[in-house]
């Protein structure tokens, strides 16, 4: 089938890709230049397992190609996916300003029957609005019987496990109109899935509304359960629990799994934070209150400063001359996104008390130099400035007070424990994933604190052996004219 994408970021680039890994003759279109350059030659702007291979592998196949031109991508295009960003406004609600332009350019283009697809995650309504636009297009064209469908299929990619998540679906969820175009578009959908539905029937059939609202109420249970889990991981602090032994408890339950039941310091990335402040906006304009959705979002903002927190306890409000090591910067492990990060937050909170920060990500170096960037200003990675990106996860370490791991990434899980020891100032570990075992931390005599498991530790962190050598050579390795710089440095931040 030939079939165009619009939109070359996350979801599109995904979706192209696998389209045409499946047979397709798939045109990307993207206004960005240097983007469609890039893909051209082979290369990805963003990092995924898998899918730099496939789009080579399509590209020389010949069944993938990339264009800046609408009218290019449009002449025999049988499907028409809208793939470009929703970024929330101020107020939380999605800005609909690029499906809306998308749409208008397919009205202004489109030469034959084709179905139109959601695939951006999108409030209720948009499907009605963008068939407004094409209808208009086509109204200023002269053009009176050109038919269309516009329908609405949500992506459900997981961030570094996306490929797998679109060649081997758990559901495809795709809500067409009642109409007589509806049901050309379901039978085209049916023929462009069918890959994807080999073994059994994937598809979730609905109707329009149904499935613009399906993603939303998905991405806000998923939220919710892990907002959920932080409030019972401090809770479990403070009765003396594990909470990793109540989660496997609960996740034995077959009505509740083991899925998202991980305490952490909080979830980021581009779905969950936007997408609950979009489904509370919805709401608020027709009179309603999500209760349970707003309170998982101020849970998840309060997480992120739970380690904050702790370091607080532990080392107190000024951090002059203490230096922190941090391990992981993406939000998630196999993806370089640093959207809503927890360790945007963390380091930022560490570096506002004077504290001097060195932090490494196998992947997201790059991305978040330009998102601390944007938070601190330029300047903290000036030479002397109190933030710097170590070249590798060891050289972080040297002299550090402690380490925080903020992100699970795999080459973290089970590092040269001796080795750390040996490079850290003092063996202090905030584990913000709850990756290690408190257990066998403190056998090898790390100070160790995860998310709600201080039982498990013993307390080693917090007991006051610890906190009164803290308190108590907090500036002594610090000459004079050492503290004073860092001091004016914290004011100038």
């Amino acid at each position: 089938m030939n079939v165009v994408v619009v939109g070359a970021g996350y979801v599109g680039l995904v979706t192209a890709a696998c389209l045409a890994e499946s047979g397709n003759h798939v045109v990307g279109v993207d206004h960005d230049q240097a983007r469609i350059g890039l893909l051209l030659a082979g290369g990805v702007p963003i990092y995924e397992p898998g899918l730099e291979d496939m789009v080579q592998r399509n590209l020389q196949a010949g069944r993938l190609t990339f264009t800046q031109s609408m009218r290019e991508a449009m002449q025999h295009a049988e499907v028409v996916f809208i793939a470009v960003g929703t970024p929330p406004k101020e107020d939380g609600s999605a800005d609909l300003q690029h499906v809306l332009a998308v749409a208008r350019q397919i009205g202004q283009h489109i030469g034959s029957f084709a179905v139109v697809v959601n695939k951006s995650t999108v409030p209720v309504g948009t499907a009605t609005a963008v068939s407004a636009e094409i209808q208009a297009q086509l109204a200023a064209r002269g053009e009176r019987g050109l038919s269309f469908a516009v329908v609405s299929n949500p992506e459900f990619l997981k961030e570094g496990a996306a490929i797998d998540d679109f060649m081997r679906p758990d559901r495809i969820v795709i809500g067409v109109p009642d109409t007589v175009e509806g049901d050309r578009a379901r039978q085209v959908l049916t023929r462009l899935y069918m890959p994807f539905n080999r073994h059994h029937d994937r598809t979730v059939w609905m109707d329009v509304v149904s499935a613009e609202l399906t993603k939303y109420a998905a991405n806000a249970m998923l939220a919710t359960r892990i907002s959920f889990m932080n409030e019972m991981a401090l809770l479990a602090d403070g009765l003396g629990a594990d909470i990793d032994s109540v989660r496997r408890g609960i996740g034995a339950d077959q009505r509740i799994g083991h899925s998202f039941l991980y305490a952490g310091a909080g979830y980021g990335g581009s779905c969950f934070p936007k997408d609950t402040r979009a489904l509370v906006h919805a709401a608020a304009a027709r009179g309603a209150t999500m209760r349970v959705v707003e309170a998982v979002e101020a849970v998840n903002a309060a997480q992120k400063q739970a380690l904050v927190a702790t370091v607080r306890r532990v080392f107190g409000d000024n951090l002059v001359g203490r230096r922190f090591a941090v391990w992981g910067l993406a939000f998630k492990p196999n993806t370089d996104d640093m959207r809503e990060a927890p360790s945007r937050t963390v380091i930022h909170a560490l570096v506002s008390m004077g504290a001097q920060v060195v932090a490494y990500d196998p992947v997201a170096q790059h991305t978040a130099h330009a998102a601390l960037c944007d938070d601190l200003g330029s300047h903290v990675f000036a030479p002397g400035g109190p933030l710097q990106l170590g070249a590798d996860a060891m050289d972080t370490l040297d002299g550090a007070d402690a380490l925080l791991l903020l992100t699970e990434w795999k080459c973290f899980q089970n590092p040269d424990f001796l080795g750390m020891g040996r490079r850290l100032r003092r063996k202090v570990v905030f584990d913000g994933r709850n990756v290690y075992d408190p257990a066998v931390m403190q056998e090898l005599g790390y100070a160790y604190v995860g998310i709600g498991r201080r039982n498990a530790s013993g307390q080693a962190l917090l007991n006051h052996e610890l906190t009164d050598w803290v308190q108590g050579d907090a500036h002594h390795h610090l000459s004079p004219q050492a503290r004073d710089a860092a001091a004016a440095q914290l004011v100038a931040i």
